[in-house]
């Protein structure tokens, strides 16, 4: 995955989130915790993309 890729992944997920946090009327308690799994997530995912975190492929969640 290049570099651009990246950057421009970061930059729709970080628009979109900004979106909904600024126009999607809900409480601050659910938009605290959007945003929480959205940059978990996002941090999860770039991990992976430079190989510090291995492969997620063999976790399975029963």
């Amino acid at each position: 995955m290049s570099l651009i890729s990246i950057i421009l992944t970061l930059i729709v997920v970080g628009v979109l989130l900004w979106l909904i946090n600024s126009y999607v009327p809900m409480d601050g308690k659910i938009k605290s915790i959007l945003n929480a799994v959205v940059v978990i997530a996002v941090v999860v995912w770039l991990l992976q993309a430079f190989g510090v975190l291995g492969s997620l492929n063999g976790i399975h969640v029963s």
